[in-house]
């Protein structure tokens, strides 16, 4: 079997010195804490800084959750079982390859954020090393031990690279498609949180990881912490060569630690004594460190990773807002942009409505941003609807930012703000999609404008990584193809009777209208409407169907109250009864 660090092996072998001699020099201070523990407990031993960021990684409505950390409760919810199935997603096989193909060893990593990825610095040393290697997702077995089918990424090096032999780490960038078309945020990816203290001596935890690079396996929970240091943590989890790279979670699924070496024992070099991981609050201050050698962009994708935590419990960020001059060119939503002949303006409210559009401090209406608009409904602290231009023969590719923003334009309390998002099945599901209006001159502001709160909307993480079974990439990809113009708008359907959650009533649906001129100069106008009634109906979020429908543009305004004027006349159901016509399951099933 080859060696995941073949490229390395030299680099390898000095880790596991190097981890012997750390734990030899500890085996004093290990027997204390061992006398220690069986007269306490782990949070009773740790330091009050770490006792306090231990219980902020505990959900407050697990009763039993510092029960378990102390020792004097094995129970768990079944939900920890689909916490861990869940983590297991973004962890994947390291397929190490030389500059000809060949395979010369196997690592694991694991997906930090929508498009990074951490394993070791023996697996993937330098950017060459990482150029040639592929990251494989989806690598394990189903229920009747077949193999699920694998998909492969390439690595981009060129994007963002960050090593360090000392921790023992590498940061690299990830292709956000994989050869056959699958994205990579199909598989999330695991929040990385700076503050040390997740994990603690005398507690558990759990090891997801490739041994061998065989199909994905973990090692839970039968693996306990004997030993904190600086920068390492030592336990006694069983892992095997090509589980370097592998994340170390604690009881809540929360990354603690980087496996990277076992401690030989020094009279038998084929036999490990204990195991040892990089503790992931170093390995984020030394990215730190690194960050002025970035450029704009690889902080912005460095920066996107890191997670903080409070004594609340809940996660903490930072929402910022841009600065009002920011805003001063966004002209938004163009109703001319298709062209003099085709004037498409922005949707009518029924009159009942007019008085629940959340008002700018100006006084105005309407949120413009770059080539998108959005009109807010306060008493829902959604849209009501956005409007975007794409110019297929603009656009630009550029990387997500993630970075979400209040609109200082707007009072905060008509913003759907951070509360409702903290659900871990809870995504903030873009309405203008990020790559939309990310054309011409200002692509970039075009970027950043997306990732506005005014922009999203709750919607169940399946759904929105599913991105309406591909309706978005159709359009998007026959305006690249060519070179159309297209106006879209989108919005959630608001029901009186929608799941509350955390003072939010959650859209069971989300409805789109796509305008564009065919190549024979007549005008198309499409309706769509996606459903996610199947996914809330309980906040437990069980997992069920959802199905995108081809819809009459009358159907939208009924359930809407918005107007669309002389659009009807150009869909191609116009005229049909205002019911669901069409079930789409891919592009060949839509009407132009």
């Amino acid at each position: 079997m080859p060696k995941p660090w073949m490229l390395q092996e030299s680099t390898y072998e000095e880790q596991q010195q190097a981890a012997l001699k750390r734990y030899e020099a500890r085996s004093g201070e290990r027997k204390k804490t061992a006398m220690r523990m069986q007269a306490s407990n782990p949070v009773e031993a740790a330091s009050p800084d770490r006792i306090a960021v231990r219980e902020a990684a505990i959900d407050p409505r697990d009763g039993l959750g510092l029960e378990r950390v102390i020792g004097n409760d094995d129970l768990f919810p079944v939900s920890y079982l689909e916490g861990g199935l869940q983590a297991s997603k973004s962890v994947c096989r390291i397929e190490v390859r030389d500059h000809i193909g060949r395979v010369i060893g196997y690592g694991t990593g694991f997906l930090v954020s929508p498009c990074l990825l951490l394993t070791n610095n023996h697996v993937l040393p330098h950017e060459d090393a990482a150029l040639y290697s592929v990251a494989q997702l989806n690598y394990e077995l189903d229920l009747n031990f077949k193999q699920r089918q694998m998909k492969s990424f390439n690595f981009v090096p060129k994007r963002l690279f960050l090593t360090d032999p000392e921790l023992d780490f590498t940061l690299v960038a990830v292709d956000e498609e994989a050869s056959d078309g699958t994205p990579l945020n199909d598989f999330g990816y695991l929040e990385l949180y700076s503050e040390p203290g997740k994990i603690l001596e005398g507690e558990y935890v759990s090891i997801i990881q490739h041994p061998q690079g065989a199909p994905k396996m973990v090692a839970i929970r039968e693996n306990r912490v004997i030993d904190m240091l600086e920068h390492f943590i030592h336990y006694s989890t069983d892992t095997q060569a090509g589980s370097s790279g592998s994340p170390v979670f604690n009881d809540q699924w929360m990354v603690a630690a980087l496996h990277h070496a076992g401690v030989p024992d020094p009279n038998d070099s084929s036999v490990f004594i204990a195991n040892e991981g990089v503790r992931i609050s170093s390995i984020l201050q030394k990215i730190e460190q690194k960050r002025a050698e970035l450029n704009a962009e690889q902080r912005q994708l460095v920066d996107q990773m890191v997670n903080h935590l409070d004594i609340s419990g809940q996660p903490a960020e930072t929402f910022e807002e841009l600065a009002l001059e920011w805003y001063e060119h966004s002209t938004g939503y163009d109703p001319d942009f298709l062209g003099a002949n085709y004037k498409i303006p922005h949707p009518a409210l029924r009159s009942d409505m007019e008085e629940d559009i959340a008002p700018l401090i100006d006084g105005g209406r309407v949120l413009n941003y770059t080539h998108f608009s959005v009109v807010m409904r306060k008493s829902r602290q959604l849209a009501f609807y956005t409007a975007v231009n794409i110019d297929g023969s603009q656009l630009r590719d550029i990387g997500r930012n993630d970075r979400w923003l209040f609109d200082p334009r707007m009072d905060r309390k008509y913003q759907c703000g951070p509360p409702v998002y903290e659900h871990p099945d809870i995504d903030r599901g873009h309405l203008v999609r990020r790559r939309d209006p990310v054309w011409g001159e200002r692509a970039a502001e075009a970027n950043e404008d997306t990732f506005h709160f005014t922009n999203a909307a709750p919607q169940h993480k399946k759904l929105n990584q599913q991105i309406w079974l591909g309706l978005e990439d159709y359009i998007l990809r026959n305006t690249d193809e060519h070179n159309l113009k297209v106006s879209v708008f989108t919005g959630p359907v608001l029901r009186e009777d929608d799941i509350e959650y955390r003072g939010v009533r959650i859209p069971a649906e989300f409805w789109k209208v796509a305008v564009m001129v065919k190549t024979d100069g007549k005008l198309s106008a499409t309706a769509y409407l996606l459903s996610q009634k199947s996914f809330i109906d309980d906040l437990e979020f069980a997992f069920g169907e959802y199905k995108t429908y081809q819809v009459p543009i009358l159907q939208i305004e009924e359930l809407t109250g918005l107007g669309f004027g002389e659009l009807k006349q150009h869909d191609p159901l116009h005229g049909q009864r205002a019911v669901v016509q069409w079930v789409v399951n891919g592009p060949g099933d839509i009407v132009l």
